[in-house]
């Protein structure tokens, strides 16, 4: 279709404005419930499998149940603390031997795409193991 110069559109139509219909007040309560809903914590455990890999000391035991709401940079100073190591020194953690995830991912999403039979796996090692 083509448009000539000063003829205007023939189908245009007005675009719709939240703010400004008359369900304003109910878009509102929904927004204000997911709200809600994304501030409650999660009180959900997610099992959380630790493997060393390379030099790492083994842990004697390596499945700890963790809060799903948990941040994982709260899985990274828990481990930490289980292996008696202090904020220098050096620990790479990876989830299935494949990617080192951001420690501001939350333990839930990392589960929920990541879970192998039931237990997020996370790998850690002293030295930098993969890319």
């Amino acid at each position: 279709m083509a448009l000539t110069a000063g003829a205007p559109e023939s189908h245009s139509r007005p675009l719709p404005s939240v703010w400004t219909s008359a369900d304003a007040a109910g878009t509102m309560q929904e927004a204000l419930e997911a709200l809600d809903t994304y501030k409650k914590k999660d009180l959900t455990k997610v099992v959380v499998r630790f493997k060393a890999v390379g030099n790492a000391p083994i842990m004697k035991q390596n499945f700890y149940k963790i809060s799903a709401s948990n941040r994982f940079q709260a899985v990274i100073q828990f481990l930490r603390k289980e292996l008696g190591w202090k904020a220098g020194d050096p620990l790479f953690t990876y989830i299935n031997l494949a990617f080192s995830p951001a420690p501001d991912d939350t333990v839930a999403n990392l589960f929920k795409s990541f879970s192998t039979d039931g237990h997020l796996i996370v790998n850690y090692s002293t030295t930098a193991a993969w890319g």
